[in-house]
């Protein structure tokens, strides 16, 4: 295990190269100016001596750093260490993302990982550099930039999109982090787009986006408590999403696509479309491609304080903050993955943007067709979900949730008595708060509770655990599609020896297990020539 001065040492080489690849990864901050700045920052390198690395910018900000105004270190993807973690840093650091500090404060965050909010302070700061207070901060102040750099939104209205709970914090932090007030932050990523934009982390790759980008008009509702009846209730805001590349978009938009449940979802060649229950209510959204490389987010929402854990579900349903290069160069060294990881760059594992729809979607589709499984949610959509607004054409209802399945799915589901069964007694476990579900679970645990559901076995569990966690090292060996696939690639199809093969593999078995099961065949109605 390298030493601290060892880690320091490597930190700083990649620094001196200006090695994009480990933004997000580590911020670096420098004693003799007080700034702290991302690996790839086009500024003279510092001295050695004159530096310090954290692992959060959280940790920076603790120690009296702010951050660098010329490169923009909030403005990269999210550091894929806490979407391999499992232990208690990673799922709390997954939770913050999702505004449960906002909403529940460190008492939520600690009952959700297990642990009394004193020890999970201690843990935290151990292990980041900075408790969870002033992690969510961080996070607040992230979304906060991107807000004021992206949109022409009101300061009051951004403060409580970014989860403050008033403007005067909201410029107190923005002040403490970026020493400038939040229209001097919104002023100067104008004249810089390399602050605006975010970095798709290409090595050499400028995170800057062209000045003349348009932007876009944002309305926000910002009663919290209107009534919402159609689509011209809801405010509308469009951000961009950064990402590492490679990025295999494309087969991201297939699997939307062939994936889709009817009413629900819209996938398309360039884009994805889907209606989502949030804390504060129904929202839409949109992700999109925009010329070839930059994808966007297009959304509206009943409640202003939604849009941070909207965009952490999105980032996790692209996986969007995964290192592909790492990845790839992994897996490239098990001789049988080596043709079709060089064929998929940049493979992403789709995760999860509700935790109880993909678990009711897993044991529903279960030994059927994609066709049938579509077919099948289509209609327990249209019999069991609320009618949405209108947001766009194609989607009409919201997923059914847990307790409506659980009250009216012995009428509505049909299919083999086992699944049935399996589906009532798991919307049952959800809606009475037996089960509860979210990307912040201990993977072991949860797949433990899953297994002691009626009727659900290895296969459903660990497929819940690969999209809701985000563990990486799956590996679905019961899957019948990717035991073919293996077959295919010349591997054994039985099941043991192809579960010893798998360890080659790992910590990356989720990747392998998506690279076996091979690109989906786009549905007919695919148009590779629209624009989004």
């Amino acid at each position: 295990m390298p030493t601290q001065d060892t880690a320091s040492d490597e930190r700083y080489r990649a620094v001196r190269s200006r090695d994009a690849r480990f933004d997000g990864q580590f911020v670096m901050a420098v004693r003799t100016t007080g700034i702290y700045c991302r690996p790839s920052c086009p500024a003279r390198t510092p001295r050695r001596e004159n530096v310090e690395f954290f692992r959060t910018s959280a940790a920076a900000h603790a120690a009296g750093f702010r951050a660098c105004k010329r490169c923009a270190p909030e403005a990269v993807p999210g550091s894929p260490e806490w979407d391999v973690r499992g232990d208690v840093a990673g799922r709390a650091m997954r939770l913050i993302a999702e505004g449960v500090v906002d909403r529940e404060g460190i008492e939520g965050l600690a009952r959700r990982t297990g642990y009394s909010p004193r020890h999970l302070t201690r843990v935290l700061g151990e292990e980041l550099g900075a408790g969870p207070l002033a992690l969510a901060r961080a996070h607040r102040a992230q979304t906060a930039r991107a807000l004021l750099t992206q949109t022409e939104l009101k300061v009051s209205e951004i403060a409580f999109s970014a989860g403050f709970s008033s403007v005067r914090q909201c410029n107190e932090v923005i002040r403490a982090v970026y020493d400038m007030t939040p229209l001097q932050l919104r002023e100067q990523g104008r004249r810089t787009p390399g602050a605006r934009a975010p970095s798709h982390g290409r090595p050499g790759h400028d995170a800057a986006r062209p000045a003349s980008l348009p932007r876009p008009a944002v309305q926000l509702n910002t009663s919290r408590n209107a009534t919402l009846s159609s689509a011209a209730d809801f405010g509308e805001v469009d951000l961009a999403l950064s990402y590492r590349a490679p990025l295999d978009l494309h087969g991201l938009f297939v699997w939307f696509a062939v994936h889709a449940v009817e009413g629900v979802e819209v996938g398309t060649a360039t884009s994805y479309s889907r209606t989502l229950r949030l804390p504060g209510g129904p929202a839409w959204l949109r992700v999109y491609r925009r010329g070839a490389d930059e994808l966007r987010m297009r959304a509206r929402l009943t409640d202003l304080a939604d849009l941070p854990a909207l965009i952490a579900r999105v980032r996790r349903l692209f996986d969007l903050d995964a290192d592909p290069l790492a990845v790839d160069e992994a897996l490239s060294h098990v001789p049988a993955l080596r043709p079709i990881v060089a064929a998929r760059p940049g493979l992403r594992v789709v995760g999860s943007a509700d935790p109880e729809e993909t678990l009711i979607r897993t044991l529903i589709g279960q030994q059927i067709s994609l066709a049938a499984a579509r077919t099948v949610l289509g209609a327990r959509t249209r019999e069991m979900g609320e009618p949405a607004p209108e947001f766009a054409p194609g989607l009409s209802h919201m997923f059914p949730t847990a307790a409506a399945i659980a009250e009216h799915g012995e009428r509505f589901l049909r299919g083999p008595a086992g699944r049935v069964r399996a589906v009532l007694g798991a919307a049952s476990a959800v809606a009475s708060g037996e089960l509860s579900l979210s990307p912040g679970d201990d993977a072991a645990q949860q797949r433990a509770a899953l297994l002691a559901l009626p009727w659900v076995g290895p296969w459903t569990a660990d497929h819940v655990r690969m999209r809701v966690t985000g563990d990486p090292d799956v590996f679905l060996v019961d899957d019948g599609a990717l035991r073919a696939g293996a077959q295919r690639i010349g591997l054994p199809g039985d099941k043991k020896a192809l579960t010893a093969w798998a360890q080659s593999a790992a910590p990356w078995r989720s990747y392998a297990t998506t690279h076996l099961w091979g690109p989906l065949t786009p549905p007919a109605t695919f148009d590779e020539s629209e624009q989004p």
